[in-house]
């Protein structure tokens, strides 16, 4: 059955329609317009691949996530603010954009035609759905770049004044976005239909809405003092002044609603077979059509995430390197931040409540297998998305221990750009039992949307709303029991509960592409992204257990300056339409 799911999902998503059939052709033919549509849903971004210009998510490695090995990774301009309105050739600034336009133009070519084509009524109802969400989706992706955008609900013929199309204002392009997630809810099935996995649902207008309503109820949109003078150059202004109140009102209700729907349909938070915390979380992202999967898309053997995440010693690049930062984020397993801060010297500031030690070695490993006996203190007894999450100098991956170290090490810095800068590599969506050297790869899918996601935001939304009742524990503390950690402390102010859901955020949505945006709309990524990166000191050590490798060491000292919050218009764009104004500091 997995082989057949697998080879009828490869089948129908390389679906191409005869660039020589005319649109009356395509859409008079049922195989046809079912390629249409597919060939919408192939502008998605390929957001598993941080590294390539054409997997369009420069993001995960351009946060404080994440430090790349590799020069051509639009991520490291982003981080050292080597980026500009004018960038060409392989850099993704004027890709994203036109990437996103692509997939809307095609959507509404689709909606356009559909009506025509010879299919049943309830078929072409729930295609329509289908691209409208999908015309939402690629509206959504502009709006979190570049803030408010040109809205198109229509194609837009070869021969049209493209100076008179204009930005709509932040409002507007929320409005659009929620009112056709409405549209398309009421058009589709909360499930999958005919086993189309990865394609649109009800689930998903729903988890795209809520998400929409978090963001503009967000500091960087609702009311921000930065952009309240921000107009077009009829003097339109294209953010609202004021702050609203009831915006975090409006995304609680939206995530309520999903959540409620989605559970009421069998969608739940996903656990392994015998409830172990680590594999509840791991398996999550290895687990195809799992109850947590909102929506989601089927890459196939995609080789280049396993290859990039491989250790090189074990035919892999070491290409997606943890920073030390995110590394000290998680938490022990006494849910007890273990650093609280850090010196101006760069060394942590640790919480001897929390029962982390920074130095020497464990005798025994771990009665379940988190970590090996030997390994470095600092990585024992951490939380179990830490071990699900992370592999570091001395953890059994595969076959064997890994080897940062830089004498004898197997997985060292061997010239090139193929190695580890922190010491550290990414272990979440990667396979165990890939074998990069015999070339034995599995299937992968990346998740846009799932239930974990919707619980925070809505703890988040109903925090700023109503400060910290009753939900926002329940939420939260759902999250983490599922990873096996404490409920959060109660008496908790709504400061500090805020602390406590951004906290969280940043761990159980850890790389998948939430953090580069969550630290913008909190506004709060001139502390987060203008600061030095450290890692391990991988230019030494000749050993598992050699002191000189644990030294912290400064890996890239990065640039985040206030215009960076959202990204510049393509400078062509501009150039072609003189009333696209560009955004504030570009």
């Amino acid at each position: 059955m997995v082989l057949f799911l697998s080879s009828c999902e490869k089948d129908y998503l390389e679906m191409t329609p005869d660039e020589n059939l005319t649109l009356e052709q395509v859409f008079s033919d049922r195989r046809n317009t079912e390629a249409f549509l597919v060939n919408v849903y192939n502008s998605q971004p390929e957001e598993m691949n941080f590294t390539n210009d054409w997997g369009l998510n420069p993001f995960v490695g351009g946060s404080d996530e994440l430090d790349l090995p590799f020069t051509n990774a639009f991520g490291n301009a982003i981080n050292t603010g080597a980026w500009s309105p004018t960038n060409n050739g392989s850099n993704p600034t004027p890709w994203i954009w036109d990437n996103a336009y692509d997939g809307i133009r095609k959507a509404n070519i689709f909606l356009e035609n559909i009506d025509n084509a010879s299919l049943s009524p309830e078929l072409i109802t729930r295609w329509k759905g289908e691209a409208t969400f999908l015309r939402a989706f690629f509206h959504f992706n502009l709006l979190r770049t570049y803030g408010p955008i040109i809205l198109l609900n229509q194609s837009i013929p070869t021969s049209a004044d493209f100076r008179s199309y204009r930005r709509n204002t932040l409002e507007e392009c929320v409005d659009f976005i929620v009112n056709e997630c409405n549209n398309a809810a009421s058009l589709m099935e909360m499930n999958v239909v005919d086993g189309r996995y990865g394609t649109a649902t009800k689930a998903a207008a729903l988890a795209l809405k809520a998400r929409t309503l978090l963001y503009m109820a967000s500091p960087l949109y609702n009311g921000n003092p930065a952009y309240a003078n921000f107009t077009d150059n009829e003097g339109v202004r294209l953010f609202p002044q004021e702050y609203r109140a009831e915006r975090w009102q409006a995304a609680a209700q939206a995530a309520k609603e999903c959540i409620d729907q989605l559970e009421a349909s069998g969608y739940r938070l996903y656990k392994s077979g015998d409830n172990d915390p680590v594999k509840n979380y791991q398996e999550l992202f290895l687990a195809r059509n799992n109850p947590e999967i909102i929506y989601t898309r089927t890459l196939g053997v995609y080789s280049q995430f396993e290859y990039v995440t491989t250790p090189n010693g074990m035919g892999g690049w070491s290409g997606l390197s943890p920073t030390q930062e995110v590394v000290d984020a998680y938490e022990m397993n006494n849910g007890e931040a273990p650093i609280t801060g850090y010196n101006p010297n760069g060394s942590p500031i640790i919480n001897t409540a929390s029962g982390y030690q920074e130095n020497g070695y464990v005798d025994k490993a771990h009665p379940k297998g988190y970590y090996p006996a030997r390994v470095r203190n600092m990585y024992v007894n951490r939380e179990p998305r830490f071990y699900a999450s992370i592999n570091f100098n001395g953890q059994y991956w595969r076959t064997r221990q890994i080897e940062f170290y830089k004498e004898g090490g197997r997985d060292a810095q061997k010239g090139g750009p193929d190695y580890s800068p922190t010491g550290y590599l990414l272990k979440k969506f990667s396979d165990p039992t890939v074998n990069a050297v015999q070339g034995i790869f599995t299937l992968k899918t990346w998740i846009y949307f799932r239930l974990g996601e919707q619980y925070l935001n809505y703890a988040e939304a109903l925090n700023e709303a109503e400060g910290p009742v009753a939900d926002v524990y329940k939420y939260v503390n759902a999250i983490r029991e599922r990873s096996g950690l404490p409920n959060l402390p109660a008496g908790l102010s709504k400061e500090q509960m805020r602390e406590k859901i951004r906290h969280e955020r940043q761990i159980e949505l850890a790389f998948e592409t939430h953090r580069y945006f969550d630290t913008r709309r909190w506004k709060i990524a001139e502390q987060t992204d203008n600061r030095e990166i450290h890692g391990m000191n991988i230019s030494t050590g000749n050993s598992i257990q050699d002191d000189r490798f644990y030294e912290r060491k400064v890996v890239e000292r990065r640039v985040f300056d206030v215009r960076h919050y959202l990204w510049p218009i393509p400078q062509p764009e501009i150039d072609q339409n003189p009333n696209l104004v560009q955004n504030l500091g570009w």
